[in-house]
Parts: C-alpha cells; sequence; structure tokens
C-alpha cells in the first residue's frame, strides 16, 4: 500500500486548502490515480488496521439491493437492535435526512438499490452475464450515480461508476471516485471494490487482475492532519492474501466467509467521520 501513502503525501504537499459540506473543511487535489495489481495481495492498509468485517459486510449489503440500515447492521452484528452501530448508522439519522426517511434505518435509494435496481435494471446480474458471454465488451459498468434518484438518497455515491475488464483471463476493475475521504474512507473503498473483483472473477471463473482507483475530489479532512501524519511514519509490512470458499453463488455469502491470511497490520488511527 506505498501508493495509498505516497497519495496521503502528495495531498497534503500539494492540496488546496477549501470549503466543504459538512463545513469541516478540506486540504484537496482534483484527480488522483493509484493501480494495485491483485497478483500481489489483497490492498488492505498494513499502517493502520482495517475494519475488514465492516468492508465486507457493507458490499454483502450492497449486493443485495438494500438500503435499510438496520440491514447492514444484520449482517455485521447479527441483529437489528439499536445499539448496534455501523458506518451507515450516522447517516441514516442525521437531522437533514430525517423528514425523508420511511422507517428507522431507512437511508433511501443508495448503492445497493442502485446496483440491482436502477431503472428496474439489475445491474449486478447483468454483468456477471455480460463478462461470461461476451468478455471482450467495453461495456462492463456498474453504477450508482443516478441524477433523478439523488435526493431520493441519505447521501448521494462517492463511489459512482466502475467498469470492468477481461484481458487474458483476467478481471480488472477501476473505479471512479467522485469524493474522496482519502484518511477514513479511500482504504475502505478500495479494499470493498478489490472484494468485489475477487467476487466477479470467481463468478466467471476468471483470474485477478488489476484494481485502479481514480479519483476526483482527492481530500484530507482538516481534522485529520494529526492522524495522516501519524500514519505516514509507519512503515508498510507485506500484503495479505484473501481466501474464501469458490462454490458459492454471489448472494449466499457471509461475512465470515471471507478471510484476510497473514495481515498484521498496525494499530488502528482514529479520526471523526464528517457528516
Amino acid at each position: 500500500m506505498k501508493q495509498y501513502l505516497q497519495a496521503l503525501q502528495h495531498v497534503l504537499e500539494n492540496g488546496k486548502d477549501k470549503t466543504d459540506r459538512t463545513g469541516v473543511g478540506t486540504r484537496s487535489v482534483f484527480g488522483y490515480q493509484m493501480r494495485f495489481n491483485l497478483q500481489d495481495g489483497f490492498p488492505a492498509t498494513t499502517t493502520k488496521k482495517l475494519a475488514w468485517r465492516a468492508v465486507v459486510s457493507e458490499l454483502l449489503w450492497f449486493l443485495e439491493g438494500s438500503g435499510d440500515e438496520r440491514r447492514l447492521a444484520e449482517i455485521l452484528h447479527g441483529t437489528r437492535d439499536s445499539t448496534k452501530k455501523t458506518i451507515w448508522t450516522a447517516n441514516a439519522e442525521a437531522t437533514y435526512w430525517q423528514d425523508k426517511a420511511k422507517y428507522a434505518g431507512d437511508l433511501g435509494r443508495v448503492y445497493g438499490v442502485q446496483w440491482r435496481s436502477f431503472g428496474g435494471v439489475d445491474q449486478i446480474s447483468n454483468l456477471i452475464h455480460d463478462l461470461k458471454t461476451n468478455p471482450d465488451s467495453r461495456r462492463h459498468i456498474i453504477s450508482a450515480w443516478n441524477p433523478p434518484e439523488l435526493h431520493q438518497m441519505a447521501l448521494p455515491p462517492c463511489h459512482v461508476m466502475a467498469q470492468f475488464d477481461v484481458t487474458d483471463g483476467k478481471l480488472s476493475c477501476q473505479l471512479y471516485q467522485r469524493s474522496c475521504d482519502m484518511f477514513l474512507g479511500v482504504p475502505f473503498n478500495i479494499a470493498s471494490y478489490a472484494l468485489l473483483t475477487h467476487m466477479m472473477a470467481q463468478q466467471c471463473n476468471l483470474e485477478v487482475g488489476d484494481f485502479i482507483w481514480t479519483g476526483g475530489d482527492v481530500n484530507i479532512y482538516n481534522n485529520h492532519f494529526d492522524a495522516v501524519k501519524e500514519q505516514l511514519i509507519r512503515i508498510p509490512k507485506e500484503l495479505p492474501s484473501l481466501a474464501f470458499p469458490k462454490d458459492k453463488k454471489i448472494a449466499d455469502y457471509v461475512v465470515d466467509d471471507f478471510v484476510l491470511l497473514n495481515y498484521n497490520p498496525d494499530a488502528a488511527i482514529s479520526a471523526p467521520m464528517a457528516v
């Protein structure tokens, strides 16, 4: 994950200070790209601990097509109890969203809903079918950015589109992320889409290739500067590898199916999430 540390350093040194929707303020650059060869290991941060179960549970929740934050709690914790929090709890409970929420935990038509029902189209099923039947296509795309429905989402999508490519029997994925919280969000997003690439490759009897992360507004929140500087003095370790059953359909996986082998990260570094 040296690429990620280089990106943090780049934003700190070259970013411009800007205001933002949350009122916290950021330092940001526009446009940045990182490439990870998934054959070299799974791109989980080693200079701070990745919340792996949170990554897996959120992706499984997306793949279900759910917009219910309490369903995410059920996948992650095994219960819908209101005392069990998720990375989406703050968004579900945000004051700006309460008048639109239809029930406790309702997030509206967020990522997973768009993936499985974008204008009635199941993008995930179509993607698997097309990767199998027409691998050379340039149209292997899933999108979460649905302009007529942005007002129906507790948070408009930050990672808006992913394109997949099959070359020499290997599946690669390029993600475009419009808004990029480099300290808290981006390591999570890299891991999530790397995992999705592995899962799609498994469904289509392919090997994994590259994961390419492309960012638009690439930013560090002002109240994350100290945490970023702490992470930058840490030394990256060898990447872990991913293990999971290869005989399940994509809808049948559970959180405990996915294990990072030889993952020995440094301790987590806490920082507040801007909502």
